[in-house]
Order: C-alpha cells, then sequence, then structure tokens
C-alpha cells in the first residue's frame, strides 16, 4: 500500500456522482470544489476569505431550502453544519502561519469532509426532496403550462380581442424616456 505524499496537493475535482439534483445545492457544490481546489499558499488567505463567504451562503441556502420544504432531518442537519464551522474556526484559530504543509492540511480537510457530508448527508436531502417537493412543483408548472397554453388557444380564436400596440415604442428604454 502507498502512502499519500503529504507535500502533494489533495485535490478532488467535483464528480457528476456528487450530484444530488437539486440545481441550486448542485451549483454551489460545484463551486465550493473550486474554491477549495484554488486553495495556495501564495493568495490563502484571501481565497479562505472567499471561501467562508461561500460557505455562509450555501450554508444559509441550503438550510432555506431544507427549511420551507419541510425536510423533516433539518435539526440534524443544520448540526452538522454547526460542527463544520466550529472545526473550521478552531483550524483557522489556532494561530499558525501558513505553510505549505497547513494549506494542504486545510485543503485535505475540506475536500474530505465536503465529500463525506455530500454523499451521505446532501444525497439523502436530494433523494426525500425529489420524492416530497419535485413532484409538487412539477405540477405546479404543469398547471402554470397549461394555464398559458389556454390563454394562447384562446388568442388564436378570438383575434379581434387581442390589442394592437399603441405607441410605436415598446420597451424598457421607451418607459424609461416616456415613449411610451
Amino acid at each position: 500500500m502507498t502512502q499519500e505524499d503529504p507535500h502533494k496537493p489533495f485535490v478532488i475535482e467535483w464528480r457528476q456522482g456528487f450530484k444530488v439534483n437539486i440545481e441550486q445545492v448542485d451549483d454551489e457544490h460545484q463551486h465550493l470544489f473550486t474554491l477549495v481546489k484554488a486553495l495556495n499558499l501564495e493568495s490563502v488567505q484571501q481565497t479562505v476569505e472567499e471561501l467562508l463567504d461561500y460557505v455562509v451562503v450555501h450554508f444559509s441556502n441550503e438550510q432555506a431550502l431544507m427549511e420551507k420544504s419541510g425536510y423533516p432531518a433539518f435539526e440534524q442537519h443544520l448540526k452538522l453544519h454547526e460542527d463544520f464551522a466550529s472545526h473550521v474556526a478552531d483550524f483557522l484559530g489556532n494561530g499558525d502561519a501558513w505553510t505549505e504543509d497547513r494549506v494542504q492540511e486545510l485543503r485535505r480537510f475540506l475536500n474530505k469532509w465536503l465529500v463525506g457530508h455530500i454523499m451521505t448527508h446532501d444525497l439523502r436531502f436530494g433523494k426525500w426532496y425529489a420524492e416530497h417537493v419535485a413532484p409538487e412543483k412539477a405540477a405546479e408548472q404543469r398547471q402554470v403550462s397549461l394555464a398559458e397554453k389556454a390563454a394562447a388557444i384562446s388568442a388564436q380564436l378570438h383575434p379581434q380581442e387581442r390589442s394592437a400596440p399603441e405607441a410605436k415604442h415598446r420597451g424598457f428604454f421607451a418607459t424609461l424616456f416616456g415613449l411610451r
């Protein structure tokens, strides 16, 4: 068995297998992988700040989605996010200078945590969401689509009821400059 070289960058690329099939969550996860990959000694402080800001955005968005959808394991998931934040705060707050080894240690932790968290907890949420929320959203979209089709058919059947544009100028700039 080969031993992992502690000086070799530990990089995990985003893979389709990480998808939870909630577009916003998947996009945010993908961006997190990009930020972790960007960690290097030369720009570590800036990248860490950007990463922390984005983690707050992602956790807030994901938690709001869970809470709004009534996800039954929301409280447990929130605790996982809090534990992660505490661990990162401890790591960053220890006062050690940034070295290549410390950057790699942070990257290794973040990659392993992201993969483990996504593949276990976020995929579980994605599956629950697909079973409980996605069908409702699809039904709502079908209703809107049917209403739009009915309006289009009605317009074709009764073309005289459609009103022609009253002004020669239309659009945002015409409205802005009072040309409507």
